[in-house]
């Protein structure tokens, strides 16, 4: 993002609910279940409690709030010390270097990351996985994917794939004009979900579902970088806008530079002529659905994506095989115009399972 970077700092202490500043890093001793039993924490064969952190991407986006209460409540049920943390902001990873140094120095012996900048976190994470200390990536691959022991994640380009091949449908008979508000360069999940639009839309084809290079085509009239924010997505539709009056298509990197896209269409008087598509699936984000903001969403399970990897985390710790390769977590298209050979599921299935389950 073109802001002021703020350095991230470590606080350790208990965490009782909802989320702290975007470049903190704390600490959280196991909570007390439902059911009123207090579980014994999970500990070494010295009798050491363990440790797993959790990275970010940022604290207020809502898919990684959701991720942080799934590896919360996980970390709760097993008995283990969750440290979490984030960068100030997406595309911070000074940040999440930080963060993982943090976990790290307090005895961490595994970390969840949902990496901002997929190249540059690497040589971090080597120089500790070198220590012993286990990698999980969730949501987005590092570059190389190989760079982590292992990946639970939405197949993104499949996501991207679905609300492009739903759009092609929705646009029949018309010819699209089309801005794409993406996340910015060089990052794999945000080329995989462009690249996949497009190519479920027909526009490219032979795409590498897993390269981090975007691709175009002569009808997208408008790129612009939003680093997933609300107020950046606004601001790039506003853009887009002025350079071509005549856009009748957006795609958005997620949810939140939906809602930025479409309240520039709205001051612009053009939401009844623009059909918006994105990626996320949120709990928002189907709401969005119902109001008419968002056309399309494909529909991903952060919830799951980090429950499954702090038990895999966990099991591994307790004497159990290393977690490896790429575990797919599930994407589901979510809208309420079903366009013909094109699979999807209405809003209210979108409300009942948004973020996934625990």
């Amino acid at each position: 993002m073109r802001r002021t970077f703020i350095a991230p700092f470590l606080i350790l202490g208990l965490i009782v609910g909802g989320c702290s500043s975007s470049s903190t890093a704390t600490s959280a001793a196991p909570g007390t279940p439902a059911t009123g039993a207090t579980p014994a924490p999970a500990t070494s064969a010295a009798g050491q409690q363990f440790i797993f952190g959790l990275v970010t991407k940022t604290e207020t986006n809502p898919f990684f709030v959701k991720m942080k209460e799934g590896a919360q409540a996980k970390a709760t049920e097993l008995g283990v010390k969750l440290m979490t943390g984030a960068g100030a902001k997406d595309g911070d990873n000074a940040g999440q270097v930080t963060a993982i140094e943090n976990m790290v120095n307090a005895g961490a012996k595994g970390i969840l990351i949902t990496p901002s900048d997929t190249k540059a976190i690497v040589p971090t994470i080597a120089k500790y996985r070198a220590q012993g200390i286990l990698f999980i990536a969730l949501d987005t691959a590092t570059d190389p994917q190989s760079a982590v022991d292992a990946l639970f994640a939405t197949n993104n380009f499949n996501a991207g794939l679905l609300i492009g091949q739903w759009a092609k449908g929705k646009m029949a008979g018309k010819t699209p004009v089309i801005a794409t508000l993406d996340l910015q360069p060089g990052i794999t999940v945000g080329a995989q979900r462009h690249n996949g639009f497009l190519q479920g839309y027909g526009l490219i084809t032979g795409a590498d579902p897993n390269s981090s290079d975007l691709q175009t085509a002569s009808v997208v009239v408008c790129s612009q970088d939003t680093h997933g924010d609300q107020t950046e997505g606004q601001t790039a539709m506003e853009n887009c806008l002025t350079k071509n009056p005549n856009i009748n298509l957006v795609y958005t990197i997620n949810e939140p530079a939906a809602f930025g896209a479409y309240t520039a269409i709205k001051s612009a008087g053009k939401d009844k002529n623009i059909t918006i598509v994105s990626v996320d699936g949120g709990c928002q984000g189907v709401q969005g659905v119902v109001d008419g903001k968002i056309a399309a969403t494909s529909q991903q399970y952060p919830l799951k994506m980090a429950s499954m990897g702090i038990q895999a985390m966990y099991d591994w710790a307790k004497g159990g095989a290393k977690p490896s390769g790429y575990t797919d977590t599930g994407v589901t298209l979510i809208t309420d115009q079903t366009q013909t050979g094109v699979d999807s599921k209405d809003s209210a299935y979108g409300t009942a399972n948004c973020w996934g389950t625990k």
